[in-house]
């Protein structure tokens, strides 16, 4: 088994891949290869990321790269959200849900960042 798929952090990004994945379903055609691809790809990357930091635990340097290109992902996740919510493509509540888990998500990269001999 994979053992980085029992990091919380990355089921968490996992879910709000696959959620988004379901939200942009319902965003106008004409964002299919635009909002809708950026956010969809920010946020799977978020959790390639976090899979690709855990194979490089063996070098630290690595590790903590790959977690801070995970939290940046997370970021531009954030970004897109909050042009689908001026755009008006999601409701308050969707995006304040949101933008919650990518906080969420950011935090626990952070923690692990801050506290990388843990994971390694």
């Amino acid at each position: 088994m994979r053992t980085y798929k029992n990091l919380k952090v990355y089921k968490k990004s996992f879910d709000l891949s696959m959620l988004l994945f379901e939200i942009t379903k319902t965003f106008p055609k004409e964002e299919r290869y635009s909002l809708v691809d950026q956010i969809r790809r920010s946020a799977r990357s978020v959790t390639a990321c976090i899979a690709e930091s855990h194979q490089k635990r063996r070098y630290p340097n690595h590790f903590i790269s790959k977690l801070t290109d995970a939290d940046m992902e997370c970021a531009e996740t954030g970004v897109w959200l909050d042009y689908a919510f001026d755009c008006k493509y999601i409701d308050t509540n969707t995006y304040n849900d949101l933008i919650e888990q990518c906080e969420e998500i950011g935090k626990l990269l952070g923690y692990m960042i801050n506290n990388y001999q843990k994971f390694l």
